[in-house]
């Protein structure tokens, strides 16, 4: 079905169907067919917000229909879904391999409905492993290709940046030191700011004041990271709370699976050690944004919310574990001095790592109590957080610091500035 409406605003829920539902945006005159591709949970949720600023850029008179592969957040703002995301992130060469044959199902089913129903253009968002394979057929077949957030190049595999070069159109990328890695490639890499800027600022309440005693904990969003990453987490807060007894924690899942999970997992840590007094852990789904606001300090393993803590004034410990395989290949290939995003923009070490073996009890803990209220570190590490937001935070005029809106409009301008190549 097509749905016709006059402004994004008059959206209604249209849920039954999803797969068959298509929704367009605007009066139809001209319809432009997008497809968006997210494989991840921050893709989902950048990939919805693109979505609702591609339908108040539209040209008057125009429609939008968008396709996409995503997960619920992308499918409430009104894509039709050719295949849902949510599982299939996954972080290391072993457990991609464990994926291979969904991947490659769900990769041989968009090429088929590419080449029988092409669309105008394919905006791929990160997702690089899957994403620089299909950037590929999808240039074999005329149909250009625009890249929102680049794959990390600057780090490891920077080959793939002459492949990247070749395929896209359009290179957005969300760190500003980025458009330095395409300089002398023909791609044409814009700055576009961060979107997080944007979901931070729209999400923060007046109402809610830091709890100095309160500390949130951040395992991930996938079962393989938080089997790393959650018991030294515990670990390191009964010591905390053992040498800090006022000293209370939350953790936040992304989704009700991996909240019952984590649920689980506390239960059997607890346990096990039935001599240890626990202390207060509020496990919740759904809410990290509020403890950002509400914690006073965190725990989180390296990723995407790493950022998104910093955008919201949280200082962090940074924890990550890798199949001992996996990080024996990465340190042959990454050049990097920091793995958390917030030090390599910054260009410093802001919030402490530990990575592997240093993922231990005693390093956590001395690192958390810097960071805690009038610990040694926080003053330097607030005022750090306070300037690489401002460095995320994009462009002049009606767009300022809408990093989505300006990913729109640059998606739109690249697809009404030509056709097919």
């Amino acid at each position: 079905m097509i749905m016709k409406i006059e402004r994004f605003e008059d959206i209604e829920a249209l849920q039954p169907g999803r797969e068959q539902t298509k929704r367009v945006y605007a009066l139809s005159d001209s319809i432009h067919k997008i497809w968006i591709i997210s494989g991840e949970e921050s893709g989902d949720i950048y990939g919805a917000r693109l979505i609702e600023q591609l339908g108040a850029v539209v040209p008057k008179g125009d429609a939008l229909e968008i396709s996409a592969m995503g997960g619920r957040r992308i499918a409430a703002a009104g894509a039709r879904i050719l295949v849902d995301s949510t599982e299939l992130g996954v972080v290391g060469i072993f457990e991609v391999l464990g994926m291979m044959r969904t991947f490659a199902r769900v990769f041989t089913g968009l090429v088929r409905e590419a080449s029988d129903n092409p669309p105008d253009c394919v905006v791929l968002i990160d997702y690089p492993g899957f994403n620089l394979r299909f950037a590929a057929k999808l240039h074999k077949m005329g149909i250009p290709v625009i890249w929102y957030i680049s794959p990390q190049v600057w780090a490891w595999k920077k080959g793939r940046i002459k492949k990247l070069a070749k395929y896209c159109r359009k290179m957005m990328v969300i760190f500003p030191f980025e458009t330095e890695v395409y300089s002398g490639t023909g791609l044409d890499a814009e700055f576009v700011g961060h979107p997080l800027v944007e979901i931070v600022r729209e999400r923060r309440d007046p109402g809610i004041k830091r709890d100095p005693n309160r500390i949130l904990l951040l395992p991930g969003s996938r079962v393989n990271e938080i089997k790393r990453l959650f018991f030294p987490m515990l670990e390191t807060a009964v010591a905390l709370h053992k040498k800090h007894p006022e000293c209370k924690f939350a953790v936040s899942a992304p989704r009700d699976k991996i909240c019952e999970y984590l649920k689980n997992a506390l239960a059997c840590f607890a346990k096990r050690q039935p001599d240890k007094e626990m202390p207060e852990i509020d496990i919740t789904c759904g809410d990290a944004g509020r403890w950002m606001q509400e914690a006073s300090a965190g725990l989180a393993a390296s990723g995407t919310v790493t950022v998104e803590c910093a955008i919201a004034g949280l200082p962090l410990a940074v924890v990550y574990k890798l199949n001992p395989m996996t990080f024996f290949i990465a340190k042959l290939l990454v050049g990097i001095d920091y793995f958390t995003m917030v030090n390599i923009i910054c260009r410093n070490m802001v919030f402490e790592e530990f990575l592997q073996a240093d993922v231990a009890v005693p390093k956590l803990l001395a690192a958390m109590d810097k960071i805690l209220p009038g610990g040694s570190r926080r003053k330097g590490v607030e005022l750090a957080m306070a300037d690489m937001t401002e460095a995320l935070s994009p462009g002049s005029g009606e767009g300022a610091g809408n990093a989505s809106r300006l990913a729109a409009e640059c998606i739109m301008r690249t697809l009404l500035a030509g056709g097919r190549r």
